[in-house]
């Protein structure tokens, strides 16, 4: 079905492009990059939050294609212009080959249609959720850019007005359908997210919260379970209400159906004509027990954004990660194993990247620190043999973060990533206990060759501490026309 819906978007937007003859913004990229480790994996920033598009191996080569478009429906406009509240169409594709030529990964296949303050997205694209720095953050709690994206269906609003408030109170949102495919404990699962923004203010100073809302519901699995996939189930999900989709014993009370979590997320913005500082708080709850007071669980970050034209540092941007907690204010049933799921075993998983932030540890990561004591799991085996709640197994972590964009010259740009954590395992006592230390650091150097279409780039990663010490690298080559 997904697949089927990729294709349609495509094949109809350039029979558009085709009898319109709409080439005025036509970008095509190419480009391939080298990466090797002294272990058998790499550095964690050399794989993660980059969309699941590099290999965990040694070494290897990925290469591939992206060629975007768009253009303004009813009026001469030659290029897309974000600021722009006219009707565009635009699309594209970015294809991958790696693990030594032999996998080939679609990364976006899209078609978007956006009027005024709404968009509608449809395929599969990059996506990060949050109100996090997207170059430099360690990952949103909620969808940080670390997995595959999920092919959905995608409705969003641009912060909008609200009426009689004279642009002091604004709203924006989004609300998605997707598609979970088949690399799942429960095949065939449907995604769910929406989220809903406010933001107070209307000139330098702004503050603003929300909450996101994630479920994967409706799988089902060969000798274990099959859960409501009807338009009822949709419904039961969307609303958040606890009933029993199937996967609750008769003599056992129903819950809340699928596998559901969530975001508060909040803070405040400063901007003016030369800087932009943002204070950024994410509490994360997998349960509604997770909405408390009490709960001092977050993602917490300062983003400062240098505007002034020639100045050397462009970004910077500080986190502090706390996810210890985990409800220890409840009794031990009611505490939370984030990002886990008593049915939905897969957890915030999608083709063995964590959904969420890559801070975390799934069985396919942490099997690489430990060897044979996180075996990943076969999602094709038997129930019997797929243990709840045990693929993300370490999901308490207490750490900070900081990172770094400089501009050595208008061609020459530099991002230093260092990131300090305690890892605590979850609740049950295992290779992580007693705590293990460690430390992720990146360097990377872009230089966009004068007078010509390239652009390269180097990047040194190494960490080191109680789970690994292990040094990378990686050396890329992309080629950009611009029509």
């Amino acid at each position: 079905m997904k697949n089927l819906l990729i294709i349609a978007l495509l094949l109809l937007l350039f029979r558009i492009e085709a009898d319109a003859q709409f080439l005025d913004s036509l970008q095509v990229q190419a480009g391939t990059n080298v990466s090797v480790a002294s272990k058998d994996y790499q550095p964690l920033w050399l794989v993660s939050n980059r969309f699941g598009v590099f290999t965990d191996q040694k070494y290897d080569f990925s290469t591939h294609v992206k060629v975007t478009n768009s253009h303004r429906i009813g009026a001469p406009v030659s290029i897309y212009d974000e600021n722009d509240k006219g009707l565009y169409i635009s699309y594209g594709a970015d294809v991958y080959n790696n693990d030594h030529f032999n996998k080939n990964l679609i990364k976006e296949a899209y078609g978007r249609v956006r009027y005024k303050n709404l968009t509608f997205t449809g395929g599969r694209f990059e996506q990060i959720i949050g109100e996090v720095d997207h170059d430099l953050s360690s990952g949103s709690l909620g969808v940080s850019g670390n997995a595959l994206p999920i092919t959905k269906l995608n409705l969003a609003i641009e912060y909008t007005n609200v009426p009689l408030t004279n642009g002091w109170f604004q709203f924006k949102g989004m609300f998605s359908h997707g598609w979970m495919g088949e690399d799942q404990f429960l095949k065939h699962a449907f995604l769910h997210e929406k989220n809903l923004y406010v933001r107070l203010g209307k000139h330098k100073l702004k503050f603003y919260g929300g909450i996101q809302h994630y479920a994967v519901w409706g799988g089902s699995k060969e000798g274990f379970v099959t859960t409501d996939r009807s338009l009822g189930g949709w419904w039961n999900v969307v609303t958040g209400i606890e009933v029993n989709d199937g996967s609750v014993a008769n003599n056992r009370a129903p819950n809340r159906p699928g596998d559901q979590r969530g975001i508060i997320e909040y803070g405040a913005e400063w901007e003016d004509e030369n800087f932009r500082f943002q204070l950024n708080n994410q509490t994360p709850f997998d349960s509604g027990q997770g909405i408390d007071v009490r709960n001092v669980d977050r993602l917490l970050s300062l983003n400062i954004t240098n505007k002034r034209e020639g100045s050397i540092l462009k970004k910077l941007t500080f986190e502090f990660l706390h996810t210890t907690q985990s409800n220890d204010f409840y009794g031990i049933q009611y505490r939370e194993s984030y990002y886990n799921n008593g049915n939905y075993r897969t957890g915030w998983e999608y083709n063995d990247r964590i959904v969420g932030t890559p801070l975390f540890a799934n069985r396919w990561r942490a099997n690489k620190y430990f060897p044979g004591q996180y075996v990943p799991f076969d999602w094709n085996a038997p129930a019997n043999t797929i243990y709840a709640l045990n693929n993300i197994v370490n999901n308490r972590v207490l750490g900070g973060h900081v990172g770094a964009i400089f501009a050595l010259s208008d061609d020459i740009s530099t991002k230093t990533l260092v990131t300090y954590t305690k890892n605590y395992g979850d609740f049950r006592i295992g290779a992580f206990s007693p705590f293990k230390v460690q430390w992720y650091t990146l360097q990377e150097v872009s230089w966009n060759v004068p007078k010509t279409q390239l652009s390269l780039k180097g990047t040194v990663a190494y960490d080191f501490g109680d789970l690994s010490t292990n040094i990378g690298s990686m050396v890329g080559v992309e080629w950009h026309l611009r029509q």
